[in-house]
Order: structure tokens, then sequence, then C-alpha cells
């Protein structure tokens, strides 16, 4: 059989990423899973992409400390300072200034080491109109910046072009991408956690809260999908 491509994944352990790890490892590529502790109020998806890097089969599971973005970030999202409210609809201070440009330079330096030839991460159609690091044309800038970054050891055969691949890339929704990855990992797709605010305790467990944007929006996703959705809410 001829090698297998490998992949590295950016996971964060929600649902966009997850699916989509999930849906390279089915067409067949070596997963290797990469997962940022960028100061997030929403710590729970971390322990969510432990768990998927294992159901997975990841070659190799990374979790990189990156919690200093925090202070950094000071006042300018909801994402990362808990004392800000987290809207139901999109709003601007969802934007964590350019989180995936981050994630995808440290990515590529991760798959350019092992040969790598691919930096999967989980941006659907549906970000494209709000986050700009989601957008494909990003994505190609990015490649190419990476690409030109190691050009002579492209050049020379000692490392490989890599490319970027997300959903946005091939015009898939989110409730697309749900359906591909309900279909490859089944009811386990529900360990996912998606909601912002890190969770709110019911009956001794931390639940979904139901009510933040990204709880929305996972809903939607698999009303959209015709999925029937199990994850627990408090709202």
């Amino acid at each position: 059989m001829p090698e297998q491509a490998a992949a590295v994944c950016i996971v964060s352990g929600g649902l966009d990423s997850v699916c989509y790890a999930a849906t390279l490892a089915r067409d067949y590529y070596d997963i290797y899973m990469i997962t940022f502790a960028y100061g997030q109020r929403a710590r729970r998806e971390i322990d969510a992409a432990r768990h998927f890097a294992r159901a997975l089969k990841a070659k190799e599971h990374r979790i990189i400390d990156i919690s200093f973005m925090k202070e950094l970030y000071g006042r300018s999202n909801a994402l990362t300072d808990s004392r800000q409210k987290l809207s139901k609809d999109f709003a601007q201070n969802l934007v964590v200034p350019i989180r995936n440009a981050i994630f995808i330079a440290i990515a590529g330096a991760w798959a350019m080491s092992i040969n790598a030839r691919v930096v999967a991460y989980g941006a659907h159609s549906g970000d494209v109109p709000h986050y700009a690091d989601c957008r494909p044309e990003f994505a190609r800038a990015m490649a190419e910046a990476l690409n030109i970054a190691d050009i002579d050891s492209v050049r020379s055969g000692q490392r490989q072009e890599i490319e970027i691949m997300s959903p946005a890339a091939q015009g898939l929704s989110k409730s697309e991408l749900l359906k591909a990855g309900h279909a490859a990992l089944g009811e386990s797709l529900f360990r996912t956690w998606s909601c912002y605010s890190n969770g709110v305790k019911r009956a001794g467990r931390y639940v979904h809260c139901g009510a933040c944007e990204s709880c929305i929006s996972r809903k939607k996703a698999f009303t959209d999908a015709q999925i029937h959705d199990r994850t627990r809410y408090a709202a």
C-alpha cells in the first residue's frame, strides 16, 4: 500500500474541528492533532480534544500552552475576557485577534518538521462572513507565506510544500460538515464541546449553557442536518 499522507489537524475539541479531523482520518490521512490553550474561557473543549485524539487514533496529540496570549489580548474579545458578556448572536467581540494565524503558524512549523503535507482547521462556510481568518483567501495566503518561509528546504527536497485545508475552502456549511462528522463518529460526536462559557452545572455535571452564540449555532446545525441533538443544554 502507498504511504498515507500526514495531516496536522488543529482541533479545539469543538464540533467543527472534530468533525473535520474525523473526515480526514476517514479519508486515510495519518492524523497528528494539535490543540491550543490560549487562555480561553472554554477549557472543557481541551478535555474533549484529548478524548477525540484517542478516538481518532491520532499518531500524536500535542496540547500547546500559549495562555500568555490572554494577557496580550486584554479586553479585545469575550472568549478570553470573562468580564465580557457572551452574546447570542455574532458580535465583534467574539473575534479573537488573528487567532487562526497564530494556530496555523505553529501547526505549520510542526507539519514541516514531520514532513506532513496538510495543515487542517475546521473553518466552514458559515464562518466566512464574520471571521476573516476563516476565509479561503486567508488560508491560501498563510500557506504561501509558510512555504516561502522554508522555500530552500522545499526546493532541496528536504521538506514538502504544505497545503492548508478547511471545510470553507471546500464550500461546506456547518450542517454539511456535521453530517460528515456524524457519519464518521456516530453518537460519540456528542462528546464535543462548543460552549464559549465553559458550561453551567446541572445535577452535578457541566452542560452547555445553550444561550451563547456558539451553543445556538450548534443547535441550528443539528436542526439543519436533521440529526437528533443529544447535547445537554442549560437553556
